[in-house]
């Protein structure tokens, strides 16, 4: 079996709710794209308090209305993923500064950008944690993660 070119893991802070979306999401670019070959994708939290659980079930609901079904199992993001994937993406910059905490190395710095980079709407922001919110909050992160994923991969693409 071929190994994938590029590797991507998308972080947040629990592993439930917008990274392992992201993921699922970015994984179907690819695969509409024919490019499941060329690159793989995994998440993670900065927290490990969820770890083995699936997502949230308002997020699996939430992806289940605008037809994506996913499984899931939370992770911690550790050490090692700076060595395993070429890209880091977070959700938000507290999860950056977690994430860039774990390593002195700037090269490991370097791989860790925020999601929004990538959004044609709003670059550059967070993408809002919708825990505490309702059905309107993970409807707002799923679009924004929708965009955001098929903005990355089409900047991938083009490398």
């Amino acid at each position: 079996m071929t190994q994938p070119k590029y590797k991507v893991m998308f972080v947040c802070l629990g592993n439930i709710c917008r990274s392992p979306l992201a993921k699922a999401l970015f994984e179907k670019h690819v695969k509409d794209n024919g490019l499941d070959h060329l690159v793989h994708a995994d998440s993670a939290g900065t927290s490990g308090h969820h770890t083995g659980e699936n997502a949230d079930s308002r997020t699996l609901q939430n992806a289940r209305e605008n037809g994506l079904i996913f499984k899931h199992s939370a992770k911690k993001f550790t050490l090692d993923h700076f060595e395993q994937f070429d890209l880091i993406v977070v959700m938000d910059d507290s999860n950056a500064q977690n994430v860039k905490s774990l390593s002195t190395n700037t090269q490991h710095h370097e791989k860790v950008h925020l999601m929004r980079k990538w959004d044609s709407q709003q670059t550059g922001m967070e993408v809002p944690d919708p825990w505490y919110g309702g059905p309107e909050g993970f409807e707002d992160v799923y679009q924004i993660l929708n965009r955001s994923t098929a903005g990355l991969l089409r900047e991938l693409s083009l490398r």
